[in-house]
Formats: C-alpha cells, sequence, structure tokens
C-alpha cells in the first residue's frame, strides 16, 4: 500500500504547485491526507527552515541540521500519522539532501547516507518533476524574495538535478519521473495515472 509520498525537484520545477492538487485529488477517492514539508514540518523544523534557508553556513552544518529537522518530522508527525492509517505527502524528504548538499554543494555521499541512517523511514513513492535548468530559471524569475538556495547559480541546480538522477538510478522502483516542462494540464495527466494506482 502506497501509504508515504514525496515530492521532489529543484527550485523552480513546479512539484509544490501541483501537491495540494494531487492530495485533493487522493481525498475525493476517499483517503485521510495530510500534507507536509521539509525543512519544516514541525515547530521545531520551521525553525530551522528559518536558518537553513536564510543563514549562511558550512554544508556539514546545512546537511546536520536537514537531517535534524527530518527526524523531529519522521517522529512528530509522518509516523503518527502513518499509524493512524493516513496517507502522508510531503513536500521534499532525504532526497533533496543527497541532491542539494551532496550534489549540489559536494558532501560525500557516504557521509549523507550515514545520516540517513538516523531516518527510520523511506517512502512508499517519489514523485521526481524533472524540468531543464532554465525552464525551473524562468519561473523562479518573478520571485522577488528568493532564499539562498534559489540564489544560487544555474551550475548548482544542474549538479542539483544529476544528484535526482543519481538517486533514481540507485533505486528506481521508488519513483516516478515527471516531465515538469509540460503544461499544467499535462502534467495533471501524468499525475492523474498515478494517482488511479494508488491503493
Amino acid at each position: 500500500m502506497t501509504k508515504f509520498i514525496t515530492f521532489e525537484g529543484v527550485d523552480g520545477a513546479g512539484k509544490s504547485t501541483h501537491l495540494a492538487w494531487f492530495a485533493d485529488a487522493l481525498r475525493e477517492r476517499g483517503m485521510d491526507v495530510i500534507v507536509t514539508r521539509e525543512p519544516g514540518g514541525t515547530p521545531l523544523g520551521e525553525q530551522l527552515r528559518e536558518i537553513v534557508l536564510n543563514q549562511p553556513m558550512s554544508m556539514g552544518t546545512e546537511a546536520m541540521l536537514m537531517f535534524a529537522s527530518r527526524l523531529e518530522h519522521v517522529e512528530q508527525v509522518i509516523q503518527p500519522a502513518l499509524r493512524a492509517g493516513k496517507r502522508v505527502i510531503s513536500d521534499r524528504f532525504s532526497d533533496a539532501s543527497f541532491a542539494y548538499q551532496g550534489a549540489g554543494r559536494g558532501m560525500s555521499w557516504e557521509k549523507l547516507a550515514q545520516l540517513e541512517q538516523w531516518v527510520p523511514l523511506q517512502p512508499d513513492l517519489t514523485l521526481f518533476f524533472d524540468v531543464p535548468i532554465e525552464v525551473a530559471r524562468q519561473r523562479l524569475a518573478n520571485n522577488v524574495s528568493l532564499d539562498r538556495f534559489e540564489q544560487e547559480q544555474g551550475e548548482f541546480f544542474e549538479r542539483v538535478r544529476a544528484g535526482y538522477h543519481r538517486r533514481v538510478a540507485e533505486n528506481p522502483a521508488r519513483y516516478v519521473v515527471i516531465d515538469a516542462a509540460q503544461s499544467l494540464a499535462s502534467v495533471q495527466q501524468q499525475l492523474a495515472v498515478i494517482i488511479e494506482a494508488i491503493e
């Protein structure tokens, strides 16, 4: 049974736009759904989000804060919801750390794997919203308040995108790759097929 679903992709891929629609579609099928996000999802996580997104820090500190927030998120929100029979949809999870702190910042994949062992949970399904970086950058162009990740250059996001593709290649059964460069309606058609298959 697909109970824990994550949405992943570079900034500007459009995943957040589709998340609410996806959650509502599952609710229409009679499922009890909660939507959450990373970094964040808990009061402590939201405080860490503000720090991580806006304060300069080393990549190691950044990664450890992400995983600290994630562990709190799992223990306080995700696992209790799953035990109560709810479906959980999270805007980002561990894949984001491998893509951003690993591929993007250059942190060792092995160190990130060690941190990931602290998180006693993996998604049942991950939707990776894949989009050419130039398209993602165009979508962010009108955003006047960019956090320190969104302010990174295109080369950074090319590495992040490659990091996501590496994660997909390492465990392809967990992922569905969404062509997020298409129109809103076309992406929703892709998502509708996935929704039909969720039990």
